[in-house]
């Protein structure tokens, strides 16, 4: 089953969809993977564009990994009012289940006004959390 996380901040609607990757992962080496796609949509009035992104990326024992960089897969994307841009992304955990949250880092294109979007938390499921499949 397949879970959208959906927030709105500033008028700026973010929604993530995660997907488990089994093709990708190797349980026997603890190493799963997920997909997410990511709908950033504009419902203000501003023209907006999205410089950088923070990532904090948590595994089933807690261990955190903080992840900061320019743009989303390689774009800066300028959103006007009733735009959206969309993306699909991943990430490796050594643990069967885990989560992620963060920020987008925006600006007002007219007015140079910065603004941080949040990212919904949202959950990383595998088939092999609570225990050994057989």
């Amino acid at each position: 089953m397949t879970n959208d996380y959906s927030k709105t901040t500033h008028s700026i609607r973010v929604t993530v969809r995660p997907f488990f990757l089994e093709d990708q992962s190797r349980p026997e080496e603890n190493q799963y993977v997920w997909a997410y796609q990511v709908k950033i949509e504009n419902l203000g009035r501003d023209t907006v564009q999205l410089l950088r992104r923070t990532w904090h990326i948590t595994d089933a024992n807690g261990r955190t990994l903080h992840v900061h960089g320019a743009g989303v897969v390689g774009e800066q994307p300028v959103l006007e009012p009733g735009e959206s841009f969309e993306y699909t992304s991943g990430t490796p955990l050594e643990t069967p289940s885990g989560f992620m949250t963060g920020l987008y880092h925006m600006v007002v294109v007219a007015s140079g006004e910065a603004f941080d979007v949040a990212i919904p938390t949202f959950s990383l499921d595998s088939p092999y959390q609570g225990g050994r499949v057989h």
